[in-house]
Formats: C-alpha cells, structure tokens, sequence
C-alpha cells in the first residue's frame, strides 16, 4: 500500500470517526439498544467500548501504523510470516468483504428515504411504518438502491480515498452533529418524551440477559469498526507524530456522542408517537420522517439529513472496501481502479440476498434467520469478538513489550502510566471479558 499520510491529526480523527459512527451509531444502536432492555444496554455499551474497545482499537492503531502497510501484510511483518496470526488480518478482510455486502442495503434505504423526501412521499398523513415496509420489501428498489450505494463508494474508492474524505469530514461530519444536537432538543420536548429519556438512561438490571451482554459487546466493535481491519488499514496512513491515545481516545468519544443523541432522538420520539422500542432496524426510518414532520420546513430538513446521514454512511463503506483492496492490491496502485470495480461487483452481488431478505427472500431461513440477519450475527457477535480476541493475544503478548511500549509512546506526551494502563487493559481485561460473554453464550457459565 502507497504510503500516504494524513494532512493533519484532526483529518484522521474525523476520517475514523466517520468510517466508525456511520450507521453503527445511527442506525444499528437506537435499534440494539430498544430490543435489548435501552439503559442498562446502553451502560454495558459504554464500559465494553471504554474497557474492551479502546484497548483494542490502540492495538489496531499499532499493527497499522507500526508497519505502514494493509492488515494481511502488517500481520505477516509483525508474525515474521507466521501463518496463524496472519488469519487475524485475513479473517478481518473477509471480514469487511461480507459486511459491506449487507451494510450496502442499509445504505440503500437511507439513499431511498433522501428521494422519498425530495419526491413529496413523506408528510404528516404519511403512514411511515407502511413506506418503510414496502420500501426494503420491494425487490426492485431494494436492489437499485443498493447498487447505487456501492457504485458511489467503488468511484470514490478506486480514486483513493484520503484527499476527498478527509477533506469533506472536515465540514459534514460537524455538521452531522448539529443537526443531531437539533434533532434531539426537538424530540425531548414532545409530549411523553420523558419516557423514552428514563428508557435510554435509567438502567432496568433485571433486563440484562445473555444475549444483552453478547449484542453490547458486538456493538462496541460494531460501531468502532473493530475486528475487520479497518482502523489498521487507516492507521497505516499515520505518521511518527501523531499521538495514537488522544486521537483514540477522541475518536471512543465523538462515537458515543453520536450514539447517545440518536438514543436522544429516537426514543423520546418512540414513545411520544405511541411506537414500540423493539422496533427492529427499522426504528430510524420509522421515527426520524415523524419527529421531522413536526418541525418547520421538515421536509427539507428530513432530506438534509439523510444527506449528512448519507456521507456518515458513505465514509464506513469507504473504509471497509479500502480494507479490502488494500489487502489485494499491496503496493501496486496502478491495479487500484480494475480490483476495485471488479471486487465492489462482487461484494453488491453477494449482498443481492440480503437487499431481499425482507421481500422475496423473507422466508428463507439459515438456522432460522433470514440471510441479512445471519451475515449480521456472524459479523458483529462472532467474527468482530474473535478477531478482537485474537489481536488482543497477539499484540499482548506475543510481540515485544518493549518495542510495543517504545512504539506506541512516538508522538505521545502522555505518561508512561497510561501506556501501562492500555497494557494491561488490552492483555488482561479485554481478553477476560470477551472469554466470559463466550462462555455464557455458549452455556459453560451463567450470568443470569
């Protein structure tokens, strides 16, 4: 991989925030959140992103920067070409292979509902859980949508990607933030709204099951783009100077930000509506055009979101197909355009399944989900823990200590306490609370 540095540390902040808010705050956790008992799923988010999360993301941060080269070459350096190790990186690609292919559809949906607010579809007679039912079960939109999605993020990406993301995270992602800001103070002054406020926030411990802890823990690596190789492939475009804790530490933070005001957003407006929380995916598509239609010129300012929402969407996409090519390509950039065309087909090809999960393909069952839900649970409760297990071992302790330390202390002011802190959280409490949700999942113990 051509070895291209970021223009400045707050442009890979946002470039990474971007590629890891996208639709993991804002479209996976309100619905995550509402199936799986709201607070206390929120509160074992925050402590799995913080405790388990960050420490994990540095050690991306690592294996990317250390190496300056795509996950699968950066493992075979780090590994001295053990091959076991190097699956980390190949598991993580494939990874991100499959992701994009049913993340796509969700970009679809969101390109479907900026028409539907252009087209005049959306207005305060609208009957939204209807629109949104009819949008992801028609197979024609459902498609077209998707192909649309990916064709944006294949052209983007086979022109490379650093220049125009860093440079529009710059202006949208802020502006994403003040339209959730908005969004939410609206949302929290609807009548009932303090329901869903005591929802979000006030914790109910005789919800949490197994499965809460095993979806929160997926979360934490859904929504920072953990497990897949993402954060390594972007890292590898960092410099010596840049101080890796605060700009992980900035990066856990404006993703919480973000996860909490869509919670903010949502779920006052879930409850004031009359709606269910456990909505399923569909709890943004179905609250967001009512809570906008309350508001002056809601319309418009429903379709301008969906635009911010769009290029939040977007910039995951970006970085999960980067991921990929990256690790095909190597170092030779003049192959960048043909593989990129040719593996974004195949990844739209192999999310056509999923687009038709609601619709066509809605009774087609695999272990009884249907394709989309499967590729999900794969995704975020297996593939994103093991890898994040696996690099926890790795980086705590088969590589050098001290190379680790030295390398993680370039660019940093930072105390030499809060390496050892990172260290000691990534060999000893991120493996031991990914180990325990396993075990509980698989019934060796019981947390109930």
């Amino acid at each position: 991989m051509a070895r291209v540095n970021w223009t400045s540390r707050i442009g890979f902040i946002l470039a990474a925030a971007g590629s890891a808010i996208g639709l993991g705050a804002i479209w996976k956790f309100p619905y995550t959140a509402g199936t799986n008992g709201g607070a206390v799923f929120f509160l074992i988010f925050l402590i799995f992103t913080v405790l388990v999360g960050l420490p994990v993301l540095l050690a991306e941060f690592y294996i990317g920067r250390k190496t300056g080269k795509n996950a699968i070459d950066a493992l075979k350096e780090l590994s001295r070409h053990n091959g076991a190790w190097v699956w980390i990186g190949r598991t993580g690609v494939v990874g991100c292979f499959v992701l994009l292919s049913f993340y796509s559809v969700v970009g679809g949906w969101v390109l479907a509902y900026f028409v539907h607010a252009l087209s005049g579809s959306l207005n305060a007679h609208t009957d939204f859980p209807k629109l949104f039912e009819q949008t992801i079960s028609n197979p024609y939109q459902a498609i077209v949508y998707q192909a649309i999605f990916m064709l944006i993020t294949i052209w983007v990406v086979q022109k490379g990607v650093s220049e125009g993301i860093e440079k529009a995270n710059r202006y949208l992602m802020p502006a994403l933030f003040v339209m959730f800001i908005i969004l939410a103070i609206r949302s929290m002054t609807l009548p009932n709204a303090m329901a869903g406020i005591t929802f979000l926030l006030k914790p109910d411990f005789s919800a949490v099951t197994a499965n809460t802890l095993l979806t929160a823990l997926g979360q934490a690596f859904f929504a920072l783009s953990l497990g897949v190789s993402t954060m390594a492939t972007y890292a590898a475009y960092l410099d010596r100077q840049t101080d890796l804790f605060r700009s992980a530490n900035s990066i856990m933070w404006m993703n919480m930000a973000v996860s909490l005001l869509a919670g903010l957003v949502i779920f006052p407006a879930v409850f004031a509506f009359g709606l269910k929380p456990d909505a399923g995916p569909g709890l943004i598509f179905i609250v967001l055009p009512a809570v906008f239609q309350q508001m002056p010129m809601g319309t418009w300012l429903f379709a301008l979101f969906m635009v911010l929402v769009t290029f939040a969407t977007l910039t995951s996409a970006f970085s999960m197909l980067e991921t990929v090519i990256a690790a095909t390509i190597h170092e030779q950039q003049d192959r960048r355009r043909k593989y990129t065309w040719l593996i974004g087909l195949v990844i739209f090809v192999v999310g056509i399944p999923s687009a038709l999960s609601f619709g066509v393909m809605s009774e087609t069952k695999i272990v009884g989900k249907t394709i989309f839900d499967l590729w999900d649970f794969l995704i975020t409760s297996l593939i994103m823990p093991i890898c994040a297990l696996a690099t926890t071992v790795f980086i705590g302790y088969v590589q050098n200590r001290q190379q680790v330390w030295a390398h993680m202390r370039e660019g940093s002011r930072l105390p030499e306490k809060v390496v050892q802190i990172w260290y000691i959280a990534l060999r000893y409490i991120a493996p031991i609370a990914i180990l325990l949700v396993f075990a509980n999942t698989l019934g060796l113990i019981n947390f109930k």
